[in-house]
């Protein structure tokens, strides 16, 4: 009896090369998944927090207004420029000032004339003294009125008031400028502090703890606050009282309006967490993948609760200690999808 030889399909060159390039890429993205690496979970000795909403200011800042009346006629800082103490700004068209500068200069001349005669003629008893302290008196008021109007024609040019980043250019090129209308803002970068409300019954805690972790969540950066200063007084309406975190110098990325989130350190305790770069999120489902003893991803959903002090998500529900967890959770989804 012949027997026919298996048949052995033939795989064109196009196909072959599909079927490596495949291969090829389940083999990257397992080596991509093995270098991402895993955390075995434990209970922790974590600080334990009260978290705030917050906003970042500058310690220095200062907003120069107009002192004289105006057209802005010269613009030398935009936003976003760092300046000099005493660099200049911006420069006004106080023509108007100038002249009444230049008209009290005259009658100061003047007052200054009259005292004189006056002063000659008290002394060979030609007139009272009386005449004498009423010339004296034209005269200072003249100084005075001369002083004022210098004053006002320097105003004319604007000037930092500190060294720093310009903020804000409230005042364009051409626009007309009146006492009192801002007209740029200057902070210091090098001094920043947090803004944060704290209800009255967590004000103890608060207080009792006297430290506190800054995290802004956009930027994924979290900063130990140099001091916690709490102000004195409460607000009547809402019953918070304002604490001020102060930041270290040159905290990168951080500006001036920034929302961040102050986490007061209340306590301690042990908790199981998990990082939050291990977790899955897709709509309402939270989850992370669990590696078995072939590092063979599961994944399992879990009931997280809010971050903590270290900068980690406390485990509620779903995880316990001693589960090895990817800490790349897409690319084990990936590897389930392509070892299918």
């Amino acid at each position: 009896m012949n027997t026919m030889p298996p048949i052995v399909p033939v795989l064109s060159a196009p196909r072959r090369a599909l079927a490596l390039l495949a291969a090829f890429m389940v083999l990257q993205s397992a080596l991509a998944f093995a270098q991402t690496g895993s955390v075995t979970l434990a209970l922790r000795e974590v600080a334990l927090t009260y978290p705030a909403e917050a906003v970042v200011e500058a310690v220095r800042q200062a907003t120069v207004a107009a002192q004289v009346q105006g057209r802005v006629i010269d613009v030398r800082a935009d936003a976003g420029q760092r300046v000099q103490k005493g660099q200049l700004l911006m420069r006004i068209d106080a023509r108007e000032a100038a002249a009444g500068a230049a008209g009290a200069q005259a009658q100061l001349v003047e007052a200054e004339a009259n005292y004189e005669r006056t002063r000659n003629l008290h002394a060979r008893k030609f007139v009272s003294a009386a005449a004498l302290d009423k010339a004296e008196a034209e005269l200072k008021a003249a100084r005075a009125v001369a002083g004022a109007s210098g004053a006002t024609v320097s105003h004319a040019t604007v000037t930092a008031p500190l060294a720093g980043v310009v903020a804000q250019r409230h005042t364009e090129l051409g626009e007309m400028a009146s006492p009192g209308k801002p007209l740029i803002t200057v902070y210091d970068p090098k001094g920043m502090r947090v803004i944060a409300s704290i209800p009255q019954y967590k004000l103890a805690e608060v207080r009792r703890g006297g430290t506190a972790r800054l995290e802004f969540p956009e930027a994924g950066l979290w900063v130990d606050a140099t001091r916690v200063e709490v102000l004195p007084t409460a607000d009547a309406r809402s019953h918070t009282v304002t604490a001020r975190l102060y930041l270290p110098d040159d905290v990168p990325g951080v500006i001036p309006g920034m929302a961040a989130r102050a986490h007061f350190v209340i306590g301690g305790g042990k908790k199981l967490t998990v990082p939050p770069k291990a977790v899955l999120r897709r709509g309402e489902v939270t989850g992370v993948y669990v590696l078995d003893a072939q590092d063979v991803p599961r994944l399992r959903q879990v009931r997280l609760g809010e971050m903590l002090g270290n900068g980690e998500l406390e485990v509620l529900a779903g995880l316990a200690a001693g589960d090895r967890v990817s800490l790349a959770p897409i690319q084990a989804g990936i590897q389930i999808k392509q070892a299918k």
